[in-house]
């Protein structure tokens, strides 16, 4: 079985993400398929990146960058739950991507997107970014809206059909995080 983390995407304080991917998480757990960990970035306490050398090297000088380099190569997969701050991907979850390489290629992600138009174009700036840090994404993902599946804006209660369009994504992520851990593995046979 492959090992899925379930990533609080945003470090704001009052965030709604928090509820979003503990939600996103009780319903993988109910699975059989993966391993599922939820990981939060506030726990890292990661700076803005304050590593001397490119992440590609995996020179790290800094401890928070070794134990955030730990917890991720740990993983075959991702389910990013992120907002949308300003069209585009909370600067926390990019300082976070951008602290490392080699970690994150050849594996599988997925999006589970909040806010006014459901995290659509995070979740957009987040596939660029994949791609550039050699993970595959899948196609299905869960937009949530503020408008809807929250109440005043800050009590999350998904509409039910979503819960539906999650293990859909879980199923796409896990085919994809097995299918990619195989090519890791004819990798490093290499």
């Amino acid at each position: 079985m492959i090992k899925v983390a379930v990533m609080i995407g945003s470090t704001r304080p009052g965030r709604n993400g928090e509820a979003v991917a503990k939600w996103v998480y009780e319903l993988a757990l109910k699975r059989t398929d993966a391993t599922y960990e939820l990981v939060d970035l506030l726990d890292f306490n990661l700076p803005l990146l304050d590593e001397p050398y490119p992440p590609a090297m995996q020179k790290y000088t800094k401890q928070h960058t070794k134990d955030w380099s730990a917890k991720v190569a740990s993983f075959d997969a991702f389910v990013f739950v992120t907002p949308e701050y300003n069209h585009g991907v909370p600067g926390a979850l990019k300082n976070a991507l951008d602290f490392l390489y080699k970690e994150w290629n050849n594996k599988a992600a997925a999006f589970v997107g909040y806010g006014n138009t459901g995290g659509a174009r995070s979740v957009e700036h987040l596939r660029a970014t994949m791609a550039e840090l050699q993970i595959a994404d899948v196609r299905e993902q869960v937009a949530l809206s503020l408008f809807t599946d929250f109440e005043n804006y800050s009590i999350f209660k998904p509409a039910s059909f979503h819960e539906k369009k999650v293990n859909l994504m879980l199923d796409q992520l896990v085919l994809w995080g097995t299918a990619m851990k195989q090519v890791r593995e004819n990798l490093s046979n290499s």
